[in-house]
């Protein structure tokens, strides 16, 4: 059986909708925080931390370290700090690329039950990813600026939350500091389709 009767042969699916897949991609974005966060915490900090004078032990001997030392400080909270910019920003992300991914295929779609070639299915994917990107720079400049302030050695906290952080760097460099960043997420977000 060639790759065309297969094509042919294949179930049919229905036509896309995107109002349908923003509500499930908001929600899947918030069970995705909820979940994710204290690693990603842990992740940012063990990567940012600062590199040991000669003899010195590092501040952080791995990842349950890392996580021991930060709950022992602050408490299981201190895993889910700086939540609040990924989880107003992620659950917007991801309905946005469901529903740009949805709306890439309806586009695509020429009936009720056609479906997609692979690049056709590659293209509404690549549709999705520059829907999101918009809201995902932002949101992860600042999520990481929370997570790693106060945790250098002069534990110095600039920001007092997500909305502060947003001020300042609008206050900062305007629109192009809030924005840092952004070709490269919408670059990762491309790469991440393939």
């Amino acid at each position: 059986m060639t790759v065309a009767d297969k094509l042919e042969n294949a179930p049919t699916e229905r036509k896309a909708n995107p109002i349908k897949s923003f509500i499930t991609g908001g929600f899947g974005g918030v069970c995705n925080v909820l979940s994710g966060h204290p690693l990603d915490t842990i992740k940012v900090r063990l990567q940012t931390m600062p590199r040991p004078a000669p003899g010195e032990k590092p501040l952080y001997s791995g990842t349950f370290d890392c996580a021991a030392k930060t709950i022992r400080q602050e408490g299981v909270r201190g895993l889910y700090r700086g939540m609040s910019a990924p989880l107003t920003g992620v659950a917007p992300i991801f309905a946005m690329c469901f529903a740009g991914y949805a709306v890439g295929k309806r586009l695509q779609q020429r009936g009720e039950d056609a479906k997609l070639t692979y690049s056709q299915i590659f293209v509404a994917g690549s549709f999705s990813g520059l829907f999101s990107t918009f809201i995902m720079a932002p949101g992860e400049r600042i999520k990481v600026l929370l997570q790693t302030q106060g945790t250098g050695p002069n534990g110095e906290k600039k920001y007092s939350g997500m909305i502060d952080c947003a001020k300042k760097l609008y206050k900062e460099g305007g629109l192009r500091s809030v924005f840092k960043g952004s070709c490269a997420t919408m670059l990762r977000g491309k790469l991440t389709i393939l």
